[in-house]
């Protein structure tokens, strides 16, 4: 794909801007090889990207066993039997889940089964007990029980109907064999799988370790929480919010804090997330502005690329690597792979926006994530929207939705999205109300209402 040009310093040929796409990929080469693996126990592994296929240990269930609470029978026993007309079968014992069978079911006999209990010997099937009535052991009702299984041993049991073979037992392996994968290489233990797992045996699987993401902002002007504003001062969003999409990606946050606009403190904070993070990011300071010394800090701790991309919002993004400085100073693993840097624009929204972009599949594949990007869906637009020419554009929108939250889709399946408010890239407030990012394509600088557009959905992983 051709970028876009943009002028470059006086007597400077035009500077291409990349493409978003090209920007991306070279984010994700820079990723050699997913972090390490490490063990953890099953019960813990929700949200962890596994590096290595979970096998279940056994079969599951692990042995024929009572899908109902009720009788454990002999199907040929109950061939013929109606509601007027039941099979009666002398009840010898009862088995609950958790004990194994020590009776074995003969011919006209029955034991009383709790559901999950194993099936007994000679037994081939389970009546349930609403099919059911107890009776004493004289043969009359017993008591005023009607068709449950509460109260005292009956002494027999009618049974209303013809039970067939297999009823109501789930076997041995019908759901799962034993040395199965139930959950491969790259996929995220989620809260099903955890149970899948734990439930064929296995306690503990191998996993990636999260990503160690450390969090600069910068600015002379940039307050931190409950600090005076004074003439001049703005509260620190990017620091709060940048921390609050790391931890949303599933990785760990470092808070490096609130840089000045002075080289010295940006490269000495550097310095300490490079020796503890997989990754560091940086809010702010990453343009060509007298006091934006990111890029000059990025080239002392590391290899950098300043780069301005064809993007709206965001166009102000750095990217680079910083060796192992960790490992060696002994501070962190031999087999680190090199640490990610990340600049992005001072401007919140574009912090976000370029963090969707470029950041968060970064994270993604640093946890050997098979997907690293976000589900695309394909939207309409209620109203005309315009942006800067030959840039693709984010344009922060929400979805009209039914009184049961649902998005509302047109007869072709898209949903129907307008603006959440300012698209300014310091307007916050659209941000917040905005629960999908539409993507407008660098081709067309103007689209009418009625336009179709892809749409990222920001609460679908």
């Amino acid at each position: 794909m051709t970028g876009v040009r943009e002028r470059g310093p006086a007597g400077d040929a035009p500077a291409r801007l990349l493409t978003v796409d090209e920007a991306r990929d070279r984010v994700l080469d820079a990723i050699s090889r997913p972090l390490p693996a490490e063990t953890v126990a099953t019960a813990d592994a929700l949200g962890r990207v596994l590096a290595a296929p979970v096998r279940s240990l056994t079969a599951l269930p692990p042995w024929d066993n009572g899908a109902m609470d009720g009788y454990a029978i002999r199907a040929a026993d109950t061939v013929g039997a109606t509601e007027s007309a039941p099979a009666r079968l002398a009840v010898i014992g009862e088995i609950s889940a958790g004990s194994a069978p020590d009776v074995e079911v003969r011919p006209g006999t029955a034991l009383r089964i709790a559901t999950g209990a194993p099936v007994p010997p000679g037994a081939d099937a389970v009546v349930p007990v609403e099919q059911t009535t107890p009776l004493a052991a004289d043969g009359s009702p017993a008591g005023s029980r009607g068709r449950d299984a509460t109260g005292p041993l009956p002494g027999a049991v009618l049974v209303h109907g013809t039970v067939r073979p297999g009823d109501s037992i789930r076997r041995r392996g019908s759901d799962l064999g034993s040395g199965v994968v139930v959950r491969d290489t790259g996929e995220e233990m989620t809260p099903a799988a955890v149970a899948l797992a734990a439930g064929s045996g296995v306690d503990r699987v191998t996993v990636r370790r999260r990503p160690r993401v450390a969090v600069l902002a910068t600015g002379d002007e940039v307050r931190g929480p409950g600090e005076p504003l004074g003439p001049a001062g703005i509260p620190d969003a990017n620091g709060p919010g940048l921390r609050a999409l790391v931890r949303d990606a599933g990785a760990e946050v470092i808070d490096l804090g609130i840089a000045r606009d002075q080289l010295a403190d940006v490269r000495e904070r550097l310095a300490h997330g490079i020796a503890q993070a997989d990754a560091v990011i940086v809010s702010g300071g990453v343009s060509v502005g007298p006091y934006d010394v990111v890029k000059a800090a990025f080239a002392e701790v590391g290899s950098m690329d300043l780069w301005r991309v064809a993007v709206q919002p965001g166009k102000p993004f750095a990217f680079g690597v910083a060796g192992d400085r960790g490992a060696a100073a002994g501070s962190g693993p031999a087999d680190r792979t090199p640490v990610l840097l990340f600049g992005l624009p001072g401007n919140p929204v574009s912090s976000f926006v370029t963090f969707e972009i470029f950041v968060r599949p970064a994270l993604r594949a640093l946890e050997g994530r098979r997907r690293l990007f976000r589900p695309v869906d394909r939207a309409v637009l209620t109203e005309p929207v315009t942006k800067s020419s030959g840039r693709r554009a984010f344009l922060r929108v929400a979805a009209e939705r039914r009184h049961d939250g649902s998005p509302v889709r047109d007869d072709r399946g898209r949903v129907r999205v307008a603006l959440a408010g300012g698209q300014g890239s310091h307007v916050l407030s659209a941000l917040a109300a905005a629960d999908a990012l539409a993507l407008v394509p660098e081709a067309d600088d103007a689209l009418p209402a009625g336009a179709e557009v892809d749409l990222w959905w920001l609460d679908h992983g």
